[in-house]
């Protein structure tokens, strides 16, 4: 039985899940993140199709979303090739109909351009700009693939990965921070633009996540950077899909174009 669900004697259902019926496409769904969104929506209701450049990962989290009894498929995509990116979204409209709520996740960290703990005039270009072509163009990508299908089908709810990195600055991380900047960016304009079409468009704004992004920086900086989080602690995947999830569903119906800190308390001290 999915958590999603409250079943009264004799199993017939008296309360939906919060996404019951939608279908959902979410991008980084290998793991982290993505991974504990893609298991929160199917518990709450939604088909889900799980897309990562890592298929294998992908291909876990659909069959985890199956073995709860949930519906689900696995994707690969890397987000910055527009081709792969419409093919994707063409993929879950096959397998749903339709999608009616997206989730732009996928993403990049220093470490993975070889630019972790350097300042920005030691940052390499070819570093700068994958971090800008995944970070950045593969969210208005797959903002364009999503919107274009969503318009056809009557609306629909987006929401994009950016960061606390998208609303300050974090030292040694120029090229993230210019990349989470632009999603925050995009967002807004995107939920301005298409209001009256019944889309809306938020971002979620993680702050420091007990993920496999997370595990290089911790690893050199952990102390001095739970300092700085008042909560004092990192934050878990799972608390980022709820975030995630509420704004996704009808009940955040007047939220668009908004940007939601999950950061115990950083951006706030």
């Amino acid at each position: 039985m999915l958590a999603g669900d409250i079943h009264a004697d004799g199993g017939k259902s008296v309360m939906a899940g919060m996404l019951a019926g939608k279908a959902a496409l979410i991008t980084g769904g290998a793991n982290g993140i993505g991974r504990a969104t893609a298991l929160l929506f199917a518990e709450e209701g939604a088909r889900v199709a799980a897309a990562d450049l890592n298929l294998e990962g992908a291909e876990e989290t659909a069959a985890m979303i199956r073995e709860a009894g949930g519906e689900a498929i696995a994707l690969s995509v890397e987000v910055s090739d527009a081709g792969q990116v419409e093919a994707m979204a063409d993929a879950t409209v096959e397998a749903f109909g339709r999608i009616d709520c997206a989730f732009n996740n996928a993403g990049i960290a220093p470490v993975n351009v070889g630019n972790n703990a350097k300042r920005t005039h030691n940052w390499s270009e070819e570093g700068f700009d994958r971090m800008i072509e995944v970070n950045l163009k593969g969210v208005w990508l797959c903002m364009k693939s999503e919107i274009g299908r969503m318009l056809e089908t009557g609306g629909g709810a987006i929401v994009n990965t950016s960061s606390i990195a998208g609303l300050a600055g974090l030292p040694t991380s120029s090229g993230y921070v210019a990349a989470k900047h632009g999603v925050s960016g995009l967002t807004r304009t995107a939920g301005i633009e298409y209001a009256t079409d019944n889309i809306r468009v938020n971002a979620v704004c993680p702050g420091f996540i007990a993920t496999d992004m997370t595990r290089e920086v911790m690893s050199r900086r952990g102390n001095e950077l739970m300092a700085l989080v008042p909560a004092r602690r990192m934050g878990e995947a799972r608390e980022i899909a709820e975030m995630v999830c509420w704004l996704c569903s009808d009940r955040s119906g007047f939220v668009t174009g908004a940007t939601y800190n999950v950061d115990g308390g950083y951006m706030a001290s």
